[in-house]
């Protein structure tokens, strides 16, 4: 079995853990996350893989953070100290996506704060629009990327940075020839109680979403 396979059936898993633990059934996360029940359960069963925008659906739905999909052992409820190193970790792929991604810190239960770097692979960009409670920092760290905010669009390259209220709907697309790299930051609002999200759905679902 090959690396995305892998990962593909990882995730199925781990979603399956999550539904079933939550004690809900397959039709109500479909219905709720606007996606259709079979490919739900193939998704399940690691014999589809999901794009981003399924995902986000999906841990939004049952409450995860989209770095829950990838645990990681012994993580606390709050984080008190972490220091990341240039070699610690790998960037991991997003199955089927192009997209990869390493969580730098943050996103235990009772954190406000999660930072990642996220990798735009050429000529692709988040093909949801996205909208949530909190704020989010993009920082890029090299290539260009179109941020898409609240009916305005800014061009970010290299060392240029956006902060922005996360409720305005938002997504961001690689605007230059070869990869991006961003560093982002997202923080949930001081009143939330619940585990953050990293991102939730604001628009129509994608026909993309149906297999």
């Amino acid at each position: 079995m090959d690396k995305v396979a892998r990962a593909t059936q990882d995730i199925g898993r781990r979603l399956r853990a999550a539904r079933t633990g939550a004690g809900m059934t397959l039709a109500a996360v479909a219905g709720r996350a606007g996606v259709s029940e079979g490919f739900l359960s193939k998704l399940e069963r690691g014999q589809v893989a999901a794009s981003i925008a399924n995902l986000i659906q999906l841990t939004d739905v049952l409450g995860l953070g989209l770095h829950e999909l990838f645990p990681s052992d012994g993580a606390p409820a709050r984080t008190r100290v972490t220091v990341h190193r240039a070699g610690d970790g790998k960037l991991q792929d997003v199955a089927a996506t192009g997209y990869r991604w390493r969580h730098l810190g943050g996103g235990a239960p009772l954190d406000r704060m999660e930072v990642f770097h996220l990798v735009f692979p050429r000529a692709k960009g988040m093909e949801t629009t996205v909208s949530h409670p909190g704020q989010e920092h993009c920082y890029v760290l090299s290539g260009e990327v179109l941020f898409h905010v609240g009916g305005e669009t800014h061009r970010l390259k290299a060392g240029d940075g956006i902060l922005i209220d996360s409720q305005q709907p938002h997504r961001a697309e690689n605007a230059g020839r070869g990869q991006a790299h961003v560093l982002m930051s997202v923080a949930r609002p001081a009143e939330a109680a619940d585990v953050p999200d990293w991102w939730h759905l604001s628009s129509m679902k994608k026909e993309e979403s149906k297999p």
